[in-house]
């Protein structure tokens, strides 16, 4: 289960400037095939498949803590795009003033015919995630190659996001992306490693994994989030450190395990009313008593 809190896993600025343009490349961190969606679902199906716990608990600790933090993952993207969406359209209750006149042009046109200016569980074309993306295939070395590979695709598409603007809110977004994301590589290759004896990096091609090229990264790297595994649970994942552990191969700290959250978590952001999209909608005066006249019929 998820134990449910109403903050994010760090602050993100408002934008300089609201963008649909910009909404619609973080809609491929969403709903994307390498998106946090894939992540999510993939990680969640793993996790509750997961058979034998008792005798591969650091790779089920590993796997179910890395799900959870997936979750706060996509409510982080989701609000990014729903502050790259705020005040793209003209605010206001005039219908005749065609104050939706900029959804014709904007990329995603779903965010706001089929929603309230907001983020959907779309990719940067608008084609809706699908359950096809994910892996569950009850062998953990398939699933932890599939999970490996899965988080090296996610890092491509977050680099390409990065370089479609320099606004604020899609940089920090991503920043925060790429280094928990490289964390999450090193993490399946660790665990497969354990696993099969196998060193990874000697296996497969692996991308450059270092950060240094993207300022915004700076401070989270030092904050540890680069070389730590957090809890993302109420459940004691010590035992991830059979797993991470040692030095850390991009030249950061040693890995470290602890049952302490993240240390970047920060408040909501505030989402204004958007009335033209009637989010939310608020009821006109008289019209429940009108709703209830019509299906209940006057009193005599």
């Amino acid at each position: 289960m998820i134990f449910r809190v109403d903050k994010l896993l760090t602050e993100l600025p408002v934008p300089k400037n609201p963008s649909s343009e910009a909404a619609a490349a973080v809609h491929e961190l969403l709903g994307g095939k390498s998106g946090e969606l894939s992540t999510l679902m993939n990680y969640f199906f793993q996790t509750i498949n997961f058979r034998d716990r008792e005798n591969y608990a650091p790779y089920y600790k590993l796997i179910s803590n890395i799900a959870a933090e997936e979750w706060g993952h996509v409510e982080l993207v989701s609000a990014a795009i729903n502050l790259l969406l705020t005040g793209t359209a003209t605010r206001g209750n005039d219908p005749t003033a065609e104050p939706l006149a900029a959804a014709l042009s904007a990329p995603n046109k779903y965010s706001f015919f089929n929603a309230g200016q907001n983020a959907l569980p779309v990719d940067s074309m608008g084609n809706f995630w699908n359950g096809s993306y994910v892996q569950s295939t009850g062998s953990l070395k398939l699933d932890l190659v599939h999970n490996f590979l899965l988080e090296l695709n996610a890092r491509a598409t977050k680099l390409k996001v990065y370089e479609t603007t320099s606004d604020p809110t899609v940089r920090e977004l991503t920043a925060f992306l790429l280094v928990r994301g490289s964390t999450h590589v090193i993490a399946y290759a660790k665990a497969l490693e354990a696993l099969s004896g196998v060193e990874v990096t000697k296996l497969f091609p692996i991308p450059e994994l270092s950060n240094d090229a993207f300022p915004e990264t700076r401070k989270y790297t030092e904050q540890g989030l680069y070389n730590t595994m957090y809890s993302f649970s109420r459940e004691d994942i010590s035992a991830v450190a059979g797993i991470w552990k040692g030095a850390h191969p991009d030249g950061a700290p040693d890995l470290v395990v602890t049952n302490d959250p993240i240390p970047t978590i920060a408040d909501l952001p505030k989402f204004p009313a958007e009335p033209q999209v009637a989010a939310p909608s608020a009821l006109e005066p008289g019209l429940v008593q009108e709703m209830a006249r019509r299906v209940f019929g006057s009193k005599t």
